[in-house]
């Protein structure tokens, strides 16, 4: 029992502190809490201090994915606001249409739909949240919609790496895996519009603009997740992608001929004006270029995924007692046995969405536009990147502290907790054990990985369906993406906003209880519930 207490500790502070009228940054929270759990796991848990000290570095290792991530959507979004390309990009929307819940639907909705069936690893928010902003949307409403609207396509994620490989710790065979993920569309399917009419509601200035426009926002929804859950009886790799390549097409259509819109929308007058459609192909380069690059690293298909991800050591050296450092000929770099513990890490420059295609599409922009400076643009990314940059330090380090353990790790033991308060009622819970996932690792494929197994065990206990269990934790872990501190610090300095993060946090995890109650509900109702 003290364990289980001192278990919830860290998460009841970080709330607190970041949830008060005069909210601490997460840059100070987190890595407060981190040390508070540093100190837990040697004196409470009496974990082995070097193998605490050894996932503390990996903590502060594993920050550069996101850190990365982050400073290179960062660096191509200044390029292209220098460039002109933003501009352009602005008033090409604007003559498709002016009104505000199409283009949140478009950008935020449709294109993120599509950018997280390539990518994952937080990119949808990273490209969607500037050019909403750009619009002139709000910073903190820009961050609240793309924190909400990008939960839905997260249960299939990167070409669907959340299922085929965030489920792989447990024997499936092909079958219950795609039904699985039948489940799991089905449900987020008759999720969606609430989540999307929710996140709208906390973003427009009026809610007499969702009733007015709640034809469109239905369509443009329904054609994302209608394709998404049929693709899905064949396929867990191209739900997400394909549904939102449709969805983004057919939301264009639609808020082009003001089907479902608003009748009176004002027209702009620089939309007014032709834009050619080479100027149109020019400006969007950077977008369309980053989601070729992405389909084209991620579908593996095409070889060029393997080629990226190859962790054959090209060059090896001793650090001593830090470990062993590794870099292949595709700079996969990797620290094994740190500290002489079995703790390593692994970082492929290539592959996570930085460098490529961030970087190389930003300076390509800048080129091709013959105006903007990458110095200025790195620059301001550096000054961007002062204070996230020690709010993932600390927000990894305490993610990588609480899932010390394995079983007996500090976020199982909640889970289990949580399992047996709950009881009998399962099923309408078990996303909410997803979404604490996800809320701790950022990662949907890693709650998945992490409580797949507990699912396993409760869905055996209590005789329930194994397959629809795991769907809702799939569906839960695709949630706990908007309430994720990681995404919130993320979008945050990509957006600019300084001490914000307990603001959003308080509106978007009122959503996850909607989006968790309607799951659970279509659970109970449309699942099996014996055991299977």
């Amino acid at each position: 029992m003290p364990e289980l207490i001192f278990a919830y500790i860290p998460i009841v502070l970080l709330v607190y502190l970041m949830g008060k009228s005069d909210s601490m940054s997460a840059s100070k929270a987190l890595p407060l809490i981190a040390m508070l759990v540093y100190f837990i796991m040697l004196i409470v848990y009496q974990h082995d201090a070097n193998l605490v000290h050894a996932t503390v570095v990996k903590g502060l290792l594993l920050a550069l994915t996101p850190v990365c991530i982050i400073a290179g959507a960062i660096f191509l979004f200044r390029c292209m606001e220098t460039s002109g390309a933003l501009n352009v990009i602005r008033t090409g929307l604007n003559h498709v249409s002016t009104n505000p819940i199409a283009q949140l639907m478009i950008i935020g909705w449709a294109f993120a739909f599509l950018i997280e069936g390539a990518s994952g690893f937080g990119t949808p928010a990273a490209i969607a949240a500037p050019i909403l902003f750009s619009l002139g949307f709000p910073a903190i409403r820009v961050a609240i919609a793309c924190l909400i609207f990008n939960t839905v396509p997260v249960t299939f994620g990167a070409v669907g790496t959340p299922i085929w490989f965030g489920l792989s710790v447990i024997s499936l065979s092909p079958a219950e895996l795609a039904e699985i993920a039948w489940q799991a569309a089905l449900v987020n399917t008759i999720a969606a519009p609430f989540v999307v009419v929710a996140g709208l509601a906390l973003v427009v200035s009026s809610r007499k603009l969702i009733w007015q426009n709640l034809t469109f926002i239905l369509l443009s929804t329904f054609s994302c997740t209608l394709p998404y859950l049929l693709l899905s009886k064949f396929s867990t790799e191209f739900p997400s992608l394909l549904g939102g390549l449709i969805g983004l097409v057919c939301s264009i259509v639609l808020a082009k001929h003001n089907i479902g819109l608003q009748k009176n929308t004002p027209k702009d007058p620089e939309s007014a004006q032709a834009i050619t459609p080479a100027t149109v192909l020019k400006a969007t380069f950077p977008l369309w270029a980053t989601v070729l690059m992405l389909i084209a690293t991620r579908v593996q298909e095409l070889g060029i995924k393997p080629l990226l991800l190859s962790n054959e050591p090209a060059w090896a050296f001793s650090l001593g007692q830090l470990g062993e450092l590794k870099i292949s000929a595709s700079l996969v770099v990797s620290l094994n046995h740190i500290f002489q513990t079995p703790q390593s890490w692994q970082h492929s420059i290539l592959y996570v969405p930085s460098l490529l295609p961030f970087v190389v599409i930003a300076l390509a922009t800048l080129w091709l536009h013959r105006q903007g400076s990458a110095k200025e643009a790195l620059v301001h990314t550096k000054q961007k990147m002062a204070g996230p940059f020690f709010a993932l330090l600390g927000a990894l380090v305490f993610v990588q502290l609480m899932m010390l353990g394995d079983s007996a790790s500090a976020v199982n033991q909640i889970g289990n907790h949580l399992a047996r308060l709950t009881g009998a009622n399962w099923e309408f819970f078990a996303p909410f054990l997803g979404a604490l996932g996800t809320f701790f690792s950022g990662s949907a494929t890693i709650s998945n990985l992490t409580f797949a197994g507990i699912q396993q065990s409760i869905s055996a206990q209590l005789e329930l369906s194994l397959v629809a269990i795991l769907a809702m934790q799939s569906v839960g872990a695709a949630m706990g993406n908007m309430v994720c501190i990681n995404n919130i610090v993320a979008v945050n300095s990509i957006l600019g906003l300084e001490k914000q993060e307990g603001y959003i946090l308080k509106r978007t995890v009122l959503v996850l209880l909607l989006y968790g109650t309607v799951a659970g509900t279509a659970s109970v109702l449309l699942l099996a519930p014996q055991h299977g």
